[in-house]
């Protein structure tokens, strides 16, 4: 079995649950945010839309670079973060599948305004700053979405309005 092909299943559990949470974004209060440090609704649900397209460049390139001044796409409606993310997820899910285990024997880096910020071999790069760190900004949005009185959706078993 390749690593790709051991990737996949996680890769689709993940993103079918990562869905169901972005189908549920309320629209309306793009500016809501539980604490002045937290970012934006809009901005998060956005980030977790885009996440899934970091695998492309994880997986093809040795580096990302980010130019200083970098501006974040935001989502202005649900529909618009689904047809974000359903598109991201399809190209990531390609670019995992056709990868050939000799690239996960490179490194990958982020280069954050002329600075490289960090680097690290693939196999690490995929797990924390794609899977993890996806999962992470998912559960701050179930959280915003229960302070917004929206029902959240199971993911790992059942949630409190999914039994």
């Amino acid at each position: 079995m390749t690593i790709a092909v051991s990737l996949l299943p996680e890769f689709d559990l993940e993103m079918a649950a990562t869905r169901r949470v972005l189908e549920r974004v309320p629209e309306g209060n793009p500016d809501w945010k539980p604490h002045p440090k937290s970012m934006p609704l809009a901005q998060l649900a956005s980030l977790v839309a885009e996440m899934p397209s970091w695998a492309i460049s994880m997986l093809t390139e040795p580096v990302l670079k980010i130019p200083a001044g970098f501006t974040m796409w935001v989502g202005t409606t649900r529909q618009a973060l689904l047809d974000r993310f359903d598109s991201n997820v399809r190209q990531a899910r390609e670019t995992i599948a056709t990868t050939p285990d000799a690239e996960f024997d490179k490194t990958w880096g982020l280069e954050w305004g002329g600075q490289l910020a960090f680097q690290d071999p693939k196999p690490i790069i995929y797990r924390r700053m794609l899977m993890n760190h996806l999962v992470h900004h998912r559960a701050q949005l179930t959280v915003y979405l229960r302070l917004n009185d929206v029902p959240v959706p199971a993911i790992y078993g059942g949630s409190a309005d999914e039994r």
